[in-house]
């Protein structure tokens, strides 16, 4: 299968710091955590290592683990970070030939602290992943092209998501689309018009209640109070509580049927820990996370979706899908970076055999 990528690159400088060197402080009126930094201290790290990520190139990567022909779409300056990346995409047989070196910003890169549960504060300098424009989108990329998976757009590089998909259909792509939060908040509009053109799209719960009151006020649907599958206490934590902001809420599975509707076949939503849902027009697939010891959370998205979508244009079916993503994203999170974590088709069947899926449930719709 002939796979592209399309989104952020950037290099990761990730600092795991010991518990005794840096003071955490939780909210008890809200969920939030902090990680506290002392002005002017100097604090000792247990390790620093730099590698390679952003979305595009998180996606690749997986996908070329798991066999897949794949190129990617992302926008570099001429510098060292640049370099860095493009090295990364030639020591794992990734296209080379969209990738754009001439950005005026530097190449993106991200700074991670991570201590306590390893869930890591990181602070992101975005670049050149800007900078990319509609007139370099050329429909000769798609050419071929049997998936393509589409990561969150930076800054006015968002305004190349409608042409991106568009084109992508065009050409008789399974279309991915995995937008990020800015994006969503930012050209509201201009994604939903883009729905039709999708296929599979992933989001995680915090960006699904993004979207809740748009999609409220386009259904005309009064999102005030959920609605629950159903009033069995068991259910999983979405179908229970539905998706939403504070004062919008809409029941997952209304939430489903409408974006469904508008284009895409299948609503992937990912809830952290908990597992995530696949939302199709005919039911809500729960798939359970699977057990790990965390060392960091960065990448466990870009795994999970990537390894969902690939083995759904693979033709491997829903549920090896959505056991396989699980499987990566755990394995993704044992360790701290963003690729070193990711496994073959091989090792995700195995680790699949292994695993417990009592939770694992559908629910009509």
């Amino acid at each position: 299968m002939k796979a592209l990528t399309l989104g952020g690159a950037t290099v990761d400088i990730i600092a795991s710091v010991s518990d005794d060197e840096i003071e955490r402080m939780t909210m008890h009126n809200a969920i939030t955590n902090f990680l506290l930094l002392e002005e002017g201290k100097k604090v000792d790290a247990e390790n620093i290592e730099t590698h390679t990520g952003g979305g595009a190139i998180n996606a690749s990567v997986s996908m070329a683990q798991l066999g897949i022909d794949v190129s990617c779409v992302v926008k570099l300056a001429d510098d060292i970070e640049g370099q860095m990346v493009l090295k990364r995409l030639e020591e794992k047989s990734i296209g080379r030939q969209w990738v754009l070196s001439n950005a005026d910003l530097p190449t993106g890169c991200a700074v991670m602290v991570s201590s306590h549960v390893r869930n890591p504060t990181i602070f992101v300098a975005r670049g050149a992943n800007t900078l990319l424009t509609p007139d370099e989108i050329k429909p000769e990329m798609f050419k071929g092209v049997e998936l393509t998976y589409v990561t969150g757009l930076s800054g006015a590089s968002a305004d190349c998501f409608p042409n991106i998909v568009k084109l992508a259909k065009a050409a008789g792509s399974l279309v991915v689309a995995n937008p990020g939060i800015r994006q969503l908040s930012s050209r509201t509009q201009s994604f939903w018009n883009s729905l039709q053109y999708i296929d599979v799209l992933v989001m995680n719960e915090v960006e699904a209640g993004q979207l809740v009151p748009f999609v409220s006020a386009k259904s005309e649907i009064d999102a005030v109070h959920p609605c629950a599958y159903s009033d069995d206490a068991k259910l999983p934590e979405l179908l229970k509580k539905g998706v939403g902001v504070s004062g919008t809420m809409m029941g997952l599975r209304e939430f489903t049927q409408i974006i469904n509707r508008l284009g895409p076949e299948r609503l992937l939503v990912t809830n952290g820990k908990e597992g995530a849902y696949l939302g199709t027009n005919a039911q809500i697939i729960f798939c359970p996370a699977q057990k790990a010891k965390v060392m960091g959370t960065a990448g466990a998205g870009d795994s999970f979706a990537s390894t969902f979508a690939s083995f759904i244009g693979l033709g491997k079916g829903e549920e090896l899908a959505l056991k396989a993503a699980s499987i990566n994203s755990a394995s993704v999170v044992s360790v701290m970076d963003t690729q070193s974590g990711l496994l073959t088709q091989d090792q995700l069947v195995a680790g699949i055999e292994k695993a417990d899926w009592q939770r694992y449930q559908s629910y009509c719709l």
